[in-house]
């Protein structure tokens, strides 16, 4: 496989060109899970693999609890389908609470003060079904318990590792919390075998081609557990070898790349890059730095042809979304015209007029 037949495979397995899916629940399946802390721009990732939706639609989906936004895998937010949250949790939060133990540790926060805060949580809870991070925090000040520090976040994220609490319906623009139970009643119970090769399963599957290496950084799984996963659905995947990598694919299908410009424009911390240990394939070593900070800041990125040629960023004013071009080269314009096409669909995703503008340019042109 050379580079581009690469990008290409992952640009149609993850869904962004050619989706065969038609609801937010089922790309979230399909994708095993997305990562998802920029709430805003993880809706807007989620659009990208579903023409036709609208981030009212995608949110609507994430207040019908048809998916979940929780701390799972990685010590980080992500987008969930709801039938697969408790399993998933039961596979991936023992890793991440030994992941936070140290900094818990540093901060005070003790077995029986995590046990104060479920108490707390579950009651308060019960009776209001979600509050915001505001609310939380006078609650957390009544029972005597801090919260300075980043020690709301670390109360809630453990709160949410234990099952207790997740997301709950948006309240005028603002997250909430609720408790899993009410959000989630039905439980999926797979056994720890099970839960391994249906995690490597949708990750192979949709993330494809990818490497060992790349699935246990995504899933925040040990080694031993990734490779287990992975021993499990091997006779279902084809692999091939490129210098010491070996890459895991559901199929040989490789379709020939598009004529015309494919161009897309990709949301801070997208799949698309952040899946895997190795991005060269489509993020060049010279753009890296510009795409991705030194302290792990994921920027959104414009992809051309499967290849990151520069960033975006967007500003929004009542029914207007100005969007900024940043390319790392001048385009030809044809690939301009895409360009303009998507920052358009982008507009419409959000229901607003789009403006366009483009950073002083460098003289290479491609």
């Amino acid at each position: 496989m050379t580079p581009s037949e690469i990008t290409h495979m992952r640009l149609q397995n993850q869904q962004i060109e050619g989706s065969q899916l038609n609801t937010v629940k089922e790309l979230i399946g399909w994708m095993g899970a997305m990562q998802a802390q920029d709430y805003v721009m993880a809706k807007w990732a989620i659009g990208q693999r579903l023409p036709g939706t609208t981030d009212s639609s995608v949110e609507a989906a994430y207040n019908a609890g048809d998916i979940i936004r929780t701390h799972l895998m990685r010590p980080t937010w992500h987008f969930v389908s709801a039938d697969d949250i408790y399993w998933m949790l039961e596979l991936t939060a023992p890793q991440v609470k030994r992941v936070l133990k140290t900094r818990d540790n540093q901060l005070g926060l003790t077995e029986t003060i995590f046990s104060k805060s479920r108490d707390m949580l579950e009651r308060m809870l019960s009776n209001c079904l979600r509050m915001t991070r505001e609310e939380l925090t006078q609650e957390y000040a009544n029972i005597h318990v801090a919260t300075n520090e980043n020690r709301l976040s670390h109360l809630l994220m453990r709160a949410e590792l234990d099952g207790i609490v997740c997301s709950g319906p948006m309240r005028k623009n603002k997250l909430t919390y609720s408790l899993l139970a009410d959000r989630v009643p039905v439980r999926t119970v797979l056994s720890r075998d099970e839960a391994l090769a249906t995690l490597a399963g949708r990750y192979f599957k949709s993330h494809c081609p990818a490497t060992l290496r790349d699935f246990v950084w995504w899933s925040g799984l040990s080694v031993a557990d990734a490779r287990k996963g992975l021993e499990i659905i091997k006779p279902a995947l084809l692999r091939e070898a490129i210098t010491t990598e070996t890459y895991w694919f559901a199929d040989t299908f490789k379709d020939t790349p598009p004529a015309t410009p494919s161009v897309h424009l990709l949301p801070a911390y997208d799949e698309y890059l952040i899946a895997y240990t190795d991005r060269s394939a489509a993020l060049a070593t010279v753009h890296t730095q510009k795409a991705i900070s030194s302290n792990g800041i994921f920027q959104p990125i414009i992809v051309v042809n499967g290849q990151v040629e520069g960033l975006w960023r967007r500003t929004t004013v009542k029914d207007l979304v100005k969007i900024e071009i940043n390319p790392f080269h001048l385009h030809n314009p044809q690939t301009n015209l895409a360009i303009e096409a998507e920052a358009a669909r982008y507009g419409a995703f959000l229901d607003k007029q789009t403006g366009l503008s483009t950073r002083q340019l460098p003289e290479t042109t491609l």
